[in-house]
């Protein structure tokens, strides 16, 4: 069987293709309804204590609650690639170790059947 391998230029293409897709509806999506979990803890902590003063600012409010959504569901996707890829490299490690083990014994066993 032929197994061709996929390269790094489809790879970079579709890496840049979910990219493109992950920024587009950050700059089309504006003043979205939707709040997260953030926005309740913020009501909550003014309720519990008025004059509490966060210690830093965000570097970039996201124009709504689904921009925020979005850039949760990105990070979580980042991570299960980064995720797949350890596990499916460390399968590929212990293939080439099997199939370096288990070549020299398939070549010791075809000469020894032959004597």
């Amino acid at each position: 069987m032929n197994h061709k391998s996929f390269g790094w230029r489809a790879s970079l293409f579709w890496f840049g293709i979910v990219v493109v897709l992950a920024i587009i509806p950050l700059l089309l999506v504006q003043d979205s309804e939707f709040e997260g979990a953030d926005a309740t803890a913020v009501e909550a902590i003014q309720e519990l204590a008025p004059d509490y003063e966060p210690w830093f600012t965000p570097l970039m409010e996201p124009p709504g609650g689904e921009t925020e959504s979005l850039l949760f569901a990105l990070q979580a996707a980042l991570g299960a690639g980064l995720i797949g890829y350890f596990f499916g490299f460390k399968v590929g490690q212990r293939r080439v170790r099997h199939t370096e083990h288990s070549t020299p014994m398939a070549a010791h066993q075809s000469v020894s059947e032959q004597a």
